[in-house]
This record gives structure tokens, C-alpha cells and sequence, in this order.
């Protein structure tokens, strides 16, 4: 079973800070898309930014663009996903995802993170933002 471990998440005021961080097996470090996904009360599932493991090609969706940066340290087996300028329309489950990339190309890593189209999941961490 392959298992990823997501922490940090808890209550902030608006315009704080979070910094998820996301543990993962090795062999998801090599071709692999790994990234972060939200998932609000009542609403579907969205990919909200991902990278690249072999390049660092990076992913983020509109709505969080100059407010969350992903990063991760292959040497360490983590992803990260610092949060600042956090709102109350960021609050949900937040979830660390993996999928395959055959063919490591921007064009995949952004398709597979607004589709969410991920292989492997792990259980979120609750991020909650209050006004």
C-alpha cells in the first residue's frame, strides 16, 4: 500500500500562515506529479498546486497564485505547500496526491492537477481559515 502523509493544517485567521508538509514513498520522487488538493463542504475536489519531482516544474491554480508556493526536498521525501495570505474561501481538507508521469512535460503535470486525476492519496489535514 502506498501511503502518504499529510500534516500541519489547523485554525488561522485570515491573512495568516500554514505550511502543509507532505511525506512520501521514495519511487514517487522519480516521474512522479506530486501535489496538494482541497476539498470544501459541499464542494468537488480541486487540484491546487503540484510539481514535478523529476524537474520542479510547478502548478498552481489561479485562486492561490502569489499567495501558495509548493516545494519539495527529494532528498528528504517531502512536499511542502507554504499558504500565506490565507482567506476563508481556502478553508477545507487538504490532500497530498501522486500520479505517474509517463512523459514529464508541463502540459501533463497541469492537466493532471486541474483534473485531478491523481493514482495514489493520502488522508487529508484540515485547513481552516476564519474571518
Amino acid at each position: 500500500e502506498v501511503q502518504l502523509q499529510a500534516s500541519g493544517g489547523g485554525l488561522v485567521q485570515a491573512g495568516g500562515s500554514l505550511r502543509l508538509s507532505c511525506v512520501a514513498p521514495g519511487f514517487l520522487f522519480d516521474d512522479y506529479a506530486i501535489g496538494w488538493f482541497r476539498q470544501a463542504p459541499g464542494k468537488e475536489r480541486e487540484g491546487v498546486s503540484c510539481v514535478s519531482s523529476s524537474d520542479g516544474i510547478t502548478y498552481h491554480t489561479d485562486s492561490v497564485k502569489g499567495r501558495f508556493t509548493i516545494s519539495s526536498d527529494n532528498a528528504k521525501n517531502m512536499v511542502y505547500l507554504q499558504m500565506n495570505s490565507l482567506k476563508p474561501e481556502d478553508t477545507g481538507v487538504y490532500y497530498c496526491a501522486a500520479a505517474r508521469m509517463r512523459v514529464p512535460t508541463q502540459w501533463l503535470l497541469f492537466s493532471l492537477c486541474r483534473n485531478v486525476e491523481m493514482d495514489y492519496w493520502g488522508k487529508g489535514t484540515q485547513v481552516t481559515v476564519s474571518s
